[in-house]
């Protein structure tokens, strides 16, 4: 299993599946490539699919310092370094979208286009998620706080599977350090220096991270456009698969 390192000496895990141009998927917070487990196959038949473990998680080295996404996307970029990549299709949703973010604006060189799917520009500019979601989340009950984080996720007729809700193996004082590293996210004054091609894809259900955070992102970087999927929550690319999967590789091999 490959593993690049960071600047730091951190290790950090990824895989290489697939044929064709390359593509970097980008997980959401506290989770794995695992993240990517179900849709992954059918990107796989199109491209080169290289997918990572953050920091914190997985297989990856778990260091207890600072994390940010500033700092998780030079680990991808180290990551192309390591493959030996020169340039890669970036698709990131939810944290892993605030990570693309870092990458196409930091290092446009390395991005052919960019997805951000179910995420947000962070900062005082961001619509925040509600009060409500806030304390469904930090329930003391972990079967309470999963089946809210369920609900955030999928709509009712989701039967599984459930591949998005969290590394059950990473140490908590990891995922303090990735919803800290979420939390701090604040790209607004980049995203305009963004030149890749940009399509934004965002559930109009999504409450977890309110669906306003799409339009800004569109209105924020030259020339991206924006799709909403009809009826979506915040896994919108694992329960609307046959809908997102399609729309997002047409997009990529534009």
């Amino acid at each position: 299993m490959p593993h690049a390192r960071a600047s730091d000496g951190t290790r950090l895990f990824y895989s290489i599946e697939g044929s064709g141009p390359p593509l970097l998927l980008i997980a959401g917070q506290s989770n794995s490539s695992k993240w990517w487990r179900q849709v992954r196959p059918d990107f796989a038949r199109r491209f080169t699919t290289i997918v990572t473990d953050h920091r914190g998680t997985g297989s990856s080295d778990k260091p207890e310092t600072p994390y940010s996404t500033r700092l998780f996307a030079a680990d991808c970029v180290a990551i192309l370094d390591d493959a030996g990549i020169g340039s890669a299709h970036v698709y990131g949703t939810s944290m892993g979208g605030r990570i693309a973010q870092w990458i196409a604006a930091s290092h446009g060189d390395r991005v052919e286009r960019l997805v951000l799917g179910c995420t947000s520009p962070g900062g005082p500019h961001a619509i925040e998620r509600s009060a409500e979601v806030r304390r469904s989340l930090a329930q003391i009950d972990p079967m309470k706080a999963r089946r809210a984080l369920e609900a955030l996720m999928y709509t009712p007729a989701y039967k599984g599977p459930f591949n998005t809700l969290g590394d059950p193996d990473m140490p908590p004082y990891a995922r303090k350090l990735h919803l800290f590293a979420s939390a701090e996210h604040d790209a607004w004054d980049v995203l305009p220096s963004i030149t890749a091609p940009t399509l934004v894809v965002h559930g109009t259900e999504d409450i977890f991270n309110p669906t306003a955070n799409a339009p800004l992102i569109t209105e924020r970087i030259p020339g991206a456009r924006m799709h909403l999927i009809e009826g979506a929550r915040h896994g919108y690319f694992e329960e609307f698969r046959s809908e997102a999967t399609p729309l997002v590789m047409d997009f990529l091999s534009r």
